[in-house]
């Protein structure tokens, strides 16, 4: 789906560039936006919480990503301990 600020012709030169690459290419630039997602998050979470350390940012992360019940299932109430 066209992003609404992308317009029609260069929408069809970007699927054509991602048709032109091979699919570890295509996994590749997938692994780094995830990557790039995670980080601006992190960041956010960050400027949020200045006096979080690392785990309390990467929990606070996987809340973000897992929802409540999936983070609570796999984590418990650690960050009502923080």
């Amino acid at each position: 789906m066209r992003p609404a600020d992308t317009s029609p012709e260069a929408w069809q030169v970007y699927l054509r560039l991602i048709q032109q690459m091979t699919p570890g290419e295509r996994m590749a630039r997938a692994i780094q936006v995830s990557a790039r997602l995670r980080a601006f998050q992190e960041g956010g979470l960050r400027g949020k919480f200045p006096q979080a350390d690392d785990q309390e940012i990467f929990l606070r992360a996987a809340r973000m990503r897992l929802g409540d019940d999936l983070f609570d299932k796999a984590y418990g109430n650690v960050l009502a301990r923080r």
